[in-house]
């Protein structure tokens, strides 16, 4: 029984090593590396939202727009790159969501503060 389910094991993961999406391809690689860009975004929200650029945070938006469409359409389709893009821009939305109120709160308190030089 024991040794059924270690050859059974054994061929799964010669078929994974095999496969035209295993570790021997970009396919594989690209995508596990890739995860480093969502991480970091992940851990830039604990960052106060002056610090986050918003172009580079619209251009990051734009790269997994194109690359979620680029790891679709590649034969073969590429889902393991699709998720990482996939995270990478719902994070990177929220980044750019984060810098635009932060950008508003930052107009008003002008505003006021060049109000309150009037009154004086």
């Amino acid at each position: 029984m024991g040794l059924q389910f270690a050859e059974a094991g054994m061929e799964m993961l010669r078929a994974f090593w095999n496969s035209p999406i295993g570790p021997k391809t970009t396919h594989f690689w690209g995508p596990l590396f890739n995860w480093s860009i969502p991480i970091a975004a992940l851990v830039d929200t604990k960052k106060p939202p002056e610090m986050i650029s918003g172009n580079m945070t619209a251009v990051m938006c734009g790269y997994s727009a194109l690359f979620m469409r680029f790891a679709w359409m590649v034969q073969p389709r590429n889902l393991h790159l699709l998720v990482c893009h996939a995270s990478n821009e719902t994070v990177q939305l929220y980044q750019l969501s984060r810098w635009i109120k932060a950008q508003e709160y930052f107009q008003k308190k002008e505003e006021a503060k060049a109000q309150n030089s009037k009154d004086y």
